[in-house]
């Protein structure tokens, strides 16, 4: 998570970049985990991905926040 000392623009890029980071390893792992048909690989790559989504829209709307 992003640093509570950062204005809430800086501390909304920081989450919506770790946002999209686990939003790309939930793509990757549940695509592994379809090609080998290990369906715990899927369903772990699909909550990375939920996580992911929800990371980054708090991210964008800390930056919205910050708008003057």
């Amino acid at each position: 998570m992003a640093d509570q000392n950062d204005n809430l623009t800086n501390r909304g890029i920081k989450n919506s970049v770790e946002g999209k980071t686990d939003n790309l390893k939930g793509k990757a792992k549940d695509a592994w985990g379809g090609a080998t048909g290990d369906t715990s690989k899927q369903v772990e790559g699909k909550f990375d991905q939920l996580k992911g989504k929800a990371k980054d829209e708090l991210g964008k709307g800390e930056r919205e926040l910050d708008k003057p």
